[in-house]
């Protein structure tokens, strides 16, 4: 079961943009996250769930 449920604020554990869930369970143990790239970008990518952390 994923930690993460959609509209998370979230950050890779080693750093970087603040990201949003876009999708729980996108695969086993592993969620979709997107983020602003400046500002007319936006970038998405699958992160498996324990390697990011709650943004402060």
């Amino acid at each position: 079961m994923n930690q993460w449920k959609i509209g998370d604020v979230v950050q890779l554990k080693s750093g970087g943009p603040l990201m949003t869930v876009a999708e729980d369970g996108y695969s086993e143990g592993s969620v979709l996250c997107f983020w602003f790239v400046g500002l007319e970008s936006v970038a998405e990518k699958v992160f498996r769930q324990e390697t990011l952390i709650a943004a402060e």
